[in-house]
């Protein structure tokens, strides 16, 4: 499976490792993602997501229901 989060799009992004000589080899930093399962009571039913923390920490703030509205309304998920 990609490492890709299902609600804000965040995936890997390719950098460079820096040496004291200043010497660079690419490198990548994975986005920080977990498997987590959230019930959603308007469709009574649970859902497994892999998701960002960050994104975590918004559906915390915001609630379950109003982040997924979001990110269907940017076509992150299907309907």
């Amino acid at each position: 499976m990609s490492r890709v989060c299902e609600l804000t799009g965040k995936k890997a992004m390719v950098g460079n490792n820096v040496s004291h000589a200043l010497n660079r080899t690419k490198r990548k930093f994975n986005a920080n993602l977990i498997t987590k399962r959230f019930y959603i009571p308007e469709e009574d039913k649970w859902v497994k997501l892999k998701i960002s923390t960050s994104a975590l920490k918004n559906i915390n703030k915001l609630g379950i229901s109003a982040v997924l509205k979001e990110a269907r309304a940017k076509g992150f998920l299907a309907k």
